[in-house]
């Protein structure tokens, strides 16, 4: 089920990074008084009364920007509202209403999205005043808030929740496996599905960027189902210059998130990059399983260590994916493209398994007699029982006398020993500790 999307806008230091901070409720983005601090698209998961969306903070908007940075914050922006469902309009109440405000509301109105209008840096009651002269705008309801301060925020998410609109959950067979196709432009998604496929079902290029929508393909082997999304290349946030490459990194996400397991595509030739890493590092956080798939294996030279060596040096950049299985093929060639279909089968059933407690107790006691836990504060630590209380991901409550004392290298040594213990290759496992005595 995809997310919605919010996006905060508005010019250079009228406090967007400060409202997506406050909303999320860390200091996630790099707040300072010098305008234009953020330079791209920042974003996070918000939930709110029940609901969840997906919100971005952008890069300060000036209407008349020549110089190449802000041209590419523009850009951003631009991109932003175009993925958005609602837009909030930020604006500072002390330095009111200013030229550049009306033109940039005409283009936001020019989207038809839902426009929230926030006056920030009413810090207290008596500078309610400030927001008045807002009203010129034309705009509808103004809400006075501050960011710095959270005073007026949970009224403009009270009302994001009333213009956001409710996705359902989308109707699938049972046993269908949504896989999601993602990576750099010009990395061979698209070559790789039709391969998978065995026909031209999707547009192939060696242009980048080709692929500018999410391209859903079903099809089945045997009696087991699968949906193929194959998305547009997630280009490194700087380069997002082109405006018809509507397609950006918040769709892909969206589709990330419909996925049960995300086909991670690395370039044999030009390497692992920064941007790869990023790209894992979505879908380890959204909680799918993963497969990184290196392609173009064909065109480099190799020897007898050239794929031990490629292996260390994924493992090492990508140490939130240890448990993401690798595979090296040729898009074009087919080189062992037949072996994808059945380790997507396999990382399947382990996103999907559901263990049952006495089983999983039985490994608990077995990894704690093999390595017992650290003493906490001249405390033993105590662990009384493990359950399962959700698949894809799976996901476990651990009942613990101290929670706070379970170092993460300790409960990452638990995860370890029920992945080896019920075979769990390619999925992410999630275990809570929770306090009992």
């Amino acid at each position: 089920m995809r997310k919605s999307v919010v996006a905060i806008v508005g010019r250079p230091n009228v406090g967007k990074s400060t409202l997506f901070n406050r909303i999320i409720g860390k200091r996630k983005a790099i707040t300072d008084s010098t305008p234009g601090v953020t330079r791209d698209r920042n974003y996070s998961d918000v939930s709110w009364a029940g609901r969840s969306f997906i919100l971005i903070d952008t890069g300060g908007f000036e209407p008349v920007a020549k110089d190449k940075i802000l041209l590419q914050m523009k850009e951003q922006m631009l991109l932003a509202v175009e993925e958005a469902d609602v837009i909030i309009f930020l604006v500072d109440s002390k330095d009111g209403l200013m030229p550049g405000d009306k033109e940039f509301l005409d283009l936001l109105r020019s989207s038809n999205k839902p426009i929230i209008s926030g006056v920030n840096k009413v810090d207290v009651k008596g500078h309610e005043d400030r927001a008045y002269e807002f009203h010129k705008l034309g705009i509808g309801d103004i809400y006075p808030i501050s960011a710095e301060h959270g005073r007026g925020v949970d009224v403009i998410l009270d009302r994001i929740l009333e213009l956001i609109p409710e996705y359902k959950e989308e109707e699938k067979a049972e046993d269908m496996v949504k896989v999601a196709v993602v990576g750099r432009p010009n990395v061979g998604k698209s070559s790789l599905v039709n391969n998978i496929l065995n026909e031209e079902r999707v547009l192939v290029s060696d242009l980048p960027g080709t692929t500018r929508d999410p391209i859903d393909t079903y099809f089945q082997v045997g009696e087991k189902g699968y949906l193929f999304i194959d998305t547009a290349g997630i280009r490194s946030k700087g380069r997002v210059s082109n405006r018809i490459e509507k397609y950006c990194i918040i769709m892909a996400l969206k589709m990330i998130e419909r996925s049960d397991i995300a086909l991670i595509l690395i370039d044999a030739v030009e390497g692992i990059t920064e941007q790869d890493t990023k790209i894992a590092g979505y879908a380890h956080n959204m909680g799918c399983g993963a497969i990184i798939v290196v392609n173009k294996w064909d065109l480099i030279e190799k020897n007898r260590d050239t794929i031990t060596e490629f292996t260390i040096k994924i493992k090492s950049r990508f140490k939130y994916l240890s448990y993401a299985p690798i595979i090296t093929v040729s898009a074009t060639s087919g080189q062992r493209v037949d072996k994808i279909i059945p380790l997507i089968d396999k990382v399947a059933t382990a996103y999907s398994i559901h263990i049952s407690t006495p089983l999983l107790n039985r490994t608990l006691r077995d990894a704690v007699d093999k390595r017992p836990p650290p003493i906490y504060k001249v405390k033993v630590l105590k662990f009384f029982y493990i359950t399962q209380i959700k698949s894809r991901p799976p996901t476990f409550v651990l009942f613990v006398n101290y929670p706070e004392g379970v170092h993460f290298s300790y409960l990452r040594y638990i995860q370890n020993q029920i992945r080896r213990g019920f075979d769990l290759e390619g999925t992410p496992i999630r275990i809570f500790l929770k306090k009992k005595r």
